[in-house]
């Protein structure tokens, strides 16, 4: 039987390589190792792979499929798949799989950390006292209960978010296309829309999925129906937000603060050569420069798409990959995309 050539990309640890090579025997896969994600100028060197393993820095455009001409599945280590041009993978009948639920509460509690600092100025007190300076001055924060957050997406991740914020007494609005009404039935939460969620939190925590109806979900024009002062959350997807509405809210003091852990065009942002390189265009050139004053506020706390990253999740998420593989080698493909 001919055995599937199989492509892993960021595989840095020594147990993530373990758990792969013991979980996919040899005597039906070839596995391939990479240690940073599949780019355009090397995906010819897998041109000959059956199946890829990537995480969201791999971006799995057109141009990069025609590469490809004997993919059969691609295993995304993530929940969402905006990286993926599903467009032409359905044309090519390459199946595509996610890991749907390895770690909601592992990114609502990175949620719950943003908010933290930002409310309590962990991050600038932590930098001052490493200066030997122990001055409270301008370190005042608030509390949370008592407060009201609006929950965008209350999905897997949005769900134990309401969770904490109920933990800390905090009252709770929620967003959802599709609202998961059992909820209410557990939390004292209310349904109620967009607009009124804007008007009314405190604090607005983003969990929904990025696609074309979500792209600048807070933009220009709903923004300023934020209360003044509120903290504005976001560990979904950076287009979530439009870069310069937001860097204006900050600025202007409209908002008091942002914890972000994900940034509109992260993958040009995070490039060495971003502000250099001929592939950038000029509308993405500006939001690099947005995204990077962000990052240098004071009120603003920025991750770098670290939400996921607890050992347990990681744990989850190559567990998860290693069934799907194993699901579609069988002919029985799992948790598949739309």
């Amino acid at each position: 039987m001919r055995k599937t050539k199989t492509a892993f990309f960021e595989i840095r640890e020594a147990w993530q390589k373990k758990l792969l090579t013991d979980s996919l025997p040899a005597s039906k896969y070839i596995l391939i190792f990479n240690p940073g994600p599949m780019t355009p100028a090397s995906a010819s060197r897998y041109r000959d792979c059956n199946v890829l393993s990537i995480f969201i820095r791999s971006k799995i455009t057109a141009a990069l499929l025609q590469k490809l001409p004997k993919l059969k599945f691609i295993a995304t280590n993530t929940t969402g798949f905006d990286h993926i041009d599903l467009a032409v993978c359905r044309q090519r009948g390459i199946f595509v799989s996610n890991v749907p639920t390895y770690g909601e509460n592992t990114v609502a509690e990175h949620t719950f950390a943003l908010l933290l600092s930002v409310t309590r100025k962990i991050v600038e007190s932590v930098n001052r006292t490493r200066l030997g300076n122990f001055s409270r001055e301008g370190l005042r924060g608030f509390d949370l209960k008592g407060r009201t957050i609006g929950v965008v997406g209350t999905g897997n991740i949005g769900r134990h978010v309401i969770r904490m914020a109920h933990g800390f007494e905090m009252k709770i609005l929620a967003f959802d296309i599709r609202p998961d009404r059992s909820l209410e039935n557990h939390y004292p939460l209310k349904y109620v829309t967009l607009e009124r969620l804007l008007r009314e939190s405190d604090v607005v925590s983003l969990h929904a999925p990025y696609n074309s109806h979500t792209h600048h979900l807070i933009n220009a024009k709903n923004i300023r129906l934020m209360k003044k002062g509120a903290v504005l959350l976001n560990t979904s997807r950076g287009a979530l937000i439009e870069t310069a509405a937001l860097l204006a809210a900050l600025k202007k003091g409209a908002l008091s603060g942002a914890g972000l852990d994900v940034l509109e065009e992260e993958g040009v942002v995070t490039g060495e050569d971003a502000l250099i390189s001929s592939q950038v265009g000029r509308d993405d050139l500006a939001v690099v420069i947005q995204s990077r004053q962000l990052i240098g506020l004071p009120n603003t706390v920025v991750t770098p798409h670290n939400a996921f990253n607890s050992e347990e999740a990681i744990h989850r998420i190559f567990l998860t990959t290693v069934e799907n593989i194993r699901a579609w080698h069988k002919g029985r493909p799992a948790n598949l995309v739309k």
